[in-house]
């Protein structure tokens, strides 16, 4: 080797001698600092330790050690750590990390930074997890802190709990008025073929009624939220309610207000509920235009949504659906009764679309146009369940399904008894028949109201014009039909164009 080359390799061993020292002392100091530092404020007792054994002095596991535990294993900080143990849990899809020994999770609450760490215990092979946090942060956090670790893990262990469907046996029965089984329903809030935004909004609600304990108990008010879901049948409203019961991992309470025979029958059905539940009573408008012929009056109907019997049990959801709210009676649905209220109008093209992607697979296709423009010309006789079925029905080809889609939609545009009027008109010599009746404006989206958080305006100079043709038909003894009454103006034009 040249002797300029040697110089070279010389110098560069040199200098990578002197980095690599100067890195191993610098790393060696600091973590020398580091050590001393820790050891200097423990002796001073700049913190303040806790000890969480995994069982009592008699042997009996710590439920505070298992909720601590499922507690870090939520954390991401855990996820983070160098190695741990991956155990199977209750469920065949659930997976817990479980800490080794010596290993130390930090978490930050309120601004301040406390530390887990995992050791053996001093008087057997068990564990114990110690919590450490700064005295200057005790007084403060403790206590949050540890009511924080509580209501974590009731969220977790709801989350992992079997939701369960309930319903109610006849009054006879001698082994209790409530049966269940599994609520394996696969509907969620997702699935359901309605516009994004009311569901995020929706979902939103929910969540923020979770997390209002505090508040409602603040208020005065008893901890529950209603909802009614109302609108045509077929349009996704058990569906929906499932949905609800899913995303809370809420059991799910069906009353059947046929089996329940008077009103204190009503009390003792609710008060076996349990917390953490959804009640459900679907078809409200039906049983109450028949509750002249059983048992249950409306003033039972009223105390089980607002009354004293509806706080028995907290941290619950009433739902309830009905086709048409209009013929209701407002008590039913006043505010404090009734929290939101949520339409669920016919099938739209935006749904239209959510459903071809659900079904077909679908989310563009050349027939879309011809379909978007059928929806804007005024179409909306099909249901999403109607859709749907066909759909599944023409699977198998995409193409022949929008067409099937098409041709039902073409098939009820036609108003009924709109021939009958036209050809008349043709055959009194009036001409050509008058052009048909313009299209009742269809709701493009699904909308939500709530006398809380949502709002709506509009539709009052309707309800106005309602109001006032009905008191007109009441006054002459009649009852509001307006079938009749447009059959009614059609024979007046057909009457007007006669010779």
């Amino acid at each position: 080797m040249p002797p300029e080359n040697q110089l070279l390799f010389a110098a560069l061993t040199a200098i990578s001698v002197c980095f690599l020292v100067r890195f191993f002392l610098k790393t060696s100091i600091l973590y020398l600092l580091r050590r001393w530092w820790k050891s200097m404020t423990d002796v001073f007792h700049a913190y303040q330790f806790y000890k969480v054994p995994q069982f009592n002095e008699h042997l009996q596991e710590n439920q505070l050690y298992r909720k601590v535990t499922t507690y870090l294993n939520s954390l991401a900080s855990s996820e983070d750590l160098e190695f741990a143990n991956l155990f199977s849990g209750n469920k065949s899809n659930e997976i817990n990390l479980v800490l080794d020994p010596h290993q130390t999770v930090a978490d930050k609450f309120l601004g301040a930074k406390v530390f887990w760490n995992n050791e053996k215990s001093e008087r057997d092979c068990s564990r114990v997890l110690v919590l450490k946090i700064r005295r200057s942060d005790k007084r403060r956090i403790l206590q949050p802190y540890l009511q924080h670790i509580h209501a974590v893990y009731d969220e977790i262990e709801q989350r992992r709990k079997e939701v369960r469907l309930f319903f109610n046996a006849e009054a006879a029965n001698s082994n209790g008025r409530w049966r269940s089984v599994p609520f394996t329903h696969p509907a969620t809030i997702d699935t359901i073929a309605m516009e994004s935004d009311l569901k995020n909004k929706i979902k939103s609600d929910l969540e923020t009624f979770l997390k209002s304990k505090q508040y409602y108990h603040r208020l005065g008010r008893v901890w529950k939220r209603s909802y009614l879901l109302y609108g045509p049948s077929g349009t996704g409203k058990s569906s929906f309610a499932a949905g609800m019961a899913k995303f809370l991992s809420y059991d799910v309470y069906h009353i059947d207000l046929s089996k329940i025979q008077d009103d204190s029958d009503m009390k003792m059905l609710l008060l076996q509920t349990t917390p953490k539940s959804i009640i459900l009573i679907e078809d409200l408008d039906r049983y109450l235009a028949e509750k002249s012929a059983s048992g249950l009056s409306l003033s039972s109907m009223l105390n089980f949504m607002d009354g004293i019997f509806s706080c028995c049990g907290e941290e619950r959801i009433m739902i309830f659906t009905m086709n048409c709210k209009e013929q209701t009676d407002p008590s039913i649905l006043r505010p404090g009764r009734i929290d939101v209220h949520v339409q669920f109008t016919l099938c739209n093209f935006t749904t239209f679309k959510s459903l071809a992607s659900s079904y077909l697979g679908l989310k563009e296709h050349k027939l879309f146009p011809q379909v978007e423009e059928m929806f804007q010309s005024g179409v909306s006789t099909l249901s999403q369940a109607e859709i749907g079925e066909i759909m599944i029905s023409n699977r198998s080809s995409p193409s022949r399904a929008l067409k099937s889609v098409i041709n039902a939609l073409q098939t009820k545009r036609e108003i009924p008894g709109q021939d009958e009027v036209r050809q008349r008109l043709i055959k009194s010599g009036s001409g050509r028949p008058p052009p048909p009746p313009a299209a009742a404006p269809t709701t493009t989206e699904e909308e939500i109201e709530s006398t809380s958080i949502f709002s709506r305006e509009g539709g009052s100079h309707i309800k106005k014009l309602y109001g006032l043709l009905r008191a007109k038909s009441s006054r002459r003894g009649e009852s509001l039909d307006l079938d009749s009454i447009e059959k009614e103006n059609n024979l007046s034009h057909l009457q007007e164009n006669q010779p």
